[in-house]
């Protein structure tokens, strides 16, 4: 692996250049990505078809337009970003000025999924670019069409100086984890999480780790029943339930889980077609990533249905296709094999419950969410919950909808992920935000020093518990 060092050292080597980048610099790079971007739109969404077998109009939804958005956004605030903050001063410290400078971090690795494998790429390079450090990308090798695109469009729009792809499988990951880099962002499985971060530890190199978990979904008894169950249903299927924030389960009131089930059902004939034929020759579903996906969740669909669990709709899987049909369970129990771990395609659980008591403990027990949506008119409902639970983000009426705001961070908290992103937080997340106090005369902190007697030290001292 002498490539991958040598490319990191003359990153490492330019990036004293990159961090003295003006703002009008940087802007010109990140709108340098926004054509590229724009000329291989059509080859992006041609991309990710192959590999996920993706409709390209939610390519266009839930990717392209998002990381332009995210593009635009950055070009539009940079400079303000860049100038940094006037820090108050205390009147102890006076005679002194105090500034929040924000320097870039370095040399940066960015290791994303399978699952969204454009954006999530590229939404974390803008908020580095921005920050002004050099980044080496590694996609996933999961989604080798899309891997290779990205190389070339970053090769054709940036100096590997400054921003390169490597590709690669598990052993490239793993070279690229010896390598000292300032920052490390990763966004996948908390169990790969875990080991990017122990790699992390052995050169002191911060990071952001976006992992996931089991997002629920509240509906309760005062919610619009028909609202929340076709907005769960588009946030559960899109992308096949490949997603990070899609709503992994829902506890329903059990007074409305019939009306619940039964405008679920509706909601999915709506989207996708009214029957199981209809649905699987559907062009608006995509495909499980590879067979090893595929097998782990016709698995947890079989041995929960055997543990008792109904289906209301879908049950179907086609290995050679690996299609799985969007499937909604009922009567699932909490210790089915379906709630042991992030389910991570489309197959949606549905339970019962009787009191919020009940859904606020089974919530903690469930650890920290990257994801929660409540559905509830009833606002003491939803206050309570907000006020008992704790989780990345919380949509209510909706689902997934906050990601597409640069003005929100974006990111997980506990096993669901640590540090954010996005707009002026991605920023922040690629940069050191640096104190610098300046002294000026008069400064009356000289009354401190020693020698620690004397009329002048007592009168000091009198200050200093005035001041506390």
């Amino acid at each position: 692996m002498s490539d991958l060092t040598t490319l990191f050292e003359r990153q490492r080597a330019h990036a004293p250049d990159m961090a003295r980048t003006t703002a009008a610099q940087r802007r010109e790079r990140l709108e340098r990505l926004r054509r590229a971007i724009l000329a291989r739109r059509a080859e992006i969404a041609a991309a990710i078809h192959t590999d996920l077998r993706r409709p390209p109009a939610e390519t266009e939804i839930a990717e392209i337009h998002g990381t332009l958005d995210e593009i635009g956004h950055a070009v539009r605030r940079l400079p303000r970003w860049m100038r940094g903050m006037r820090a108050p001063t205390p009147l102890l410290l006076f005679g002194t000025s105090s500034r929040i400078t924000y320097e870039p971090r370095g040399v940066v690795l960015i290791m994303a999924p399978w699952n969204y494998p454009f954006s999530l790429v590229v939404n974390p390079l803008v908020a580095a670019i921005a920050a002004g450090n050099c980044v080496i990308l590694k996609p996933s090798e999961k989604a080798p069409a899309t891997a290779a695109l990205l190389a070339r469009l970053i090769a054709e729009t940036f100096d590997p100086s400054e921003v390169a792809v490597v590709e690669g499988g598990p052993d490239v990951a793993t070279a690229l984890l010896d390598l000292p880099f300032d920052h490390i962002f990763f966004t996948g499985s908390t169990a790969i999480g875990r080991i990017v971060m122990a790699a992390a530890a052995r050169h002191l190199a911060s990071v952001t780790l976006e992992l996931g978990g089991k997002s629920p979904a509240i509906v309760d008894a005062s919610a619009d029943i028909a609202a929340a169950a076709e907005r769960i249903v588009w946030g559960k299927f899109l992308n096949a339930g490949q997603t990070c924030i899609a709503p992994d389960y829902v506890h329903v009131h059990a007074s409305r889980e019939r009306e619940f089930l039964d405008a679920a059902t509706a909601a999915l004939a709506r989207l996708y077609g009214g029957s199981e034929e209809e649905r699987q020759a559907s062009p608006d579903l995509a495909r499980i990533v590879d067979d090893g996906h595929f097998r782990r969740l016709k698995d947890l669909v079989e041995r929960t249905v055997a543990a008792g669990a109904r289906l209301e709709a879908g049950g179907r899987f086609d290995a050679a296709a690996r299609y799985v049909a969007p499937t909604i369970l009922s009567a699932v129990r909490q210790d089915a094999p379906v709630m042991e771990s992030e389910i991570f395609g489309p197959v949606l659980p549905v339970l019962a419950y009787g009191a919020l008591d009940e859904v606020v403990r089974l919530v903690r027990a469930g650890g920290k969410p990257l994801a929660m949506y409540v559905f509830a008119r009833d606002r003491g409902v939803t206050d309570r919950i907000l006020r008992e639970t704790s989780a990345g983000a919380t949509v209510v009426g909706n689902t997934m909808l906050y990601y597409a705001n640069p003005d929100l961070p974006f990111g997980g908290v506990g096993a669901s992920g640590m540090g954010s992103y996005h707009g002026d937080y991605g920023f922040r997340t690629f940069s050191h935000a640096r104190p610098v106090l300046w002294q000026r005369e008069p400064a009356l902190i000289r009354f401190f020093f020693p020698p620690y007697r004397g009329r002048l030290h007592t009168l000091a001292m009198k200050l200093l518990r005035f001041l506390e």
